[in-house]
């Protein structure tokens, strides 16, 4: 990343891209060109992406075409102090991969005991009610932290992903405004 340079990087950070590594080359890119491009995750295996890419459409429709388990995946693998993710917002301790790692495992575990297959395998609707009891923490046989801070963090990256670029305030309505500093903007 070093060699594309800070002013390519605050330019691409600006426009929701981060750094991905295609055929040995970070490239900035949003995280659902790299889904759309096939980019290799870096940490998640094929399973724990197809997970959170049904988590976080369930959480938030349109994060599975935004690249949310890219989003995710990329940002496992930059300096905890560098992460985006919500596990660095609520102060969890790294790495964060052991966070999302073992909700996958406990979402799935709760979906094979309700429905006898995982997650990403289950209908929409059934998706939608057990993340619902996940939420109210009232799965039976949960393990790991609680449902509803499973609940709390996916969401939250998930609707980073979709709402926290230009294209995501514009969808809420909400103007761009780079050009006037924070303080006047409000």
């Amino acid at each position: 990343m070093a060699d594309m340079g800070r002013r390519g990087f605050v330019k691409g950070a600006t426009l929701g891209a981060l750094a991905f590594t295609v055929g040995g080359v970070e490239i900035l890119m949003a995280p659902g060109e790299a889904r759309t491009r096939g980019v290799p995750f870096r940490l998640l295996d094929a399973h724990q992406g197809e997970t959170l890419e049904a988590l976080g459409e369930t959480l938030v429709p349109q994060a599975r075409e935004c690249g949310v388990a890219h989003f995710i995946d990329q940002q496992l693998s930059v300096p905890a102090q560098e992460s985006l993710l919500q596990a660095r917002i609520l102060n969890f301790r790294p790495p964060f991969a052991e966070f999302y790692r073992a909700a996958i495992v406990s979402v799935d575990g709760a979906s094979r005991q309700m429905f006898g297959k995982d997650f990403a395998g289950l209908a929409a609707g059934d998706q939608h009610a057990l993340v619902g009891l996940m939420r109210q923490n009232k799965l039976e046989g949960w393990t790991g932290k609680p449902g509803a801070l499973v609940y709390a963090v996916l969401r939250a990256d998930a609707v980073d992903v979709v709402y926290g670029t230009m294209e995501g305030y514009e969808a809420l309505g909400i103007p761009y405004m780079p050009h006037i500093p924070p303080e006047k903007r409000w």
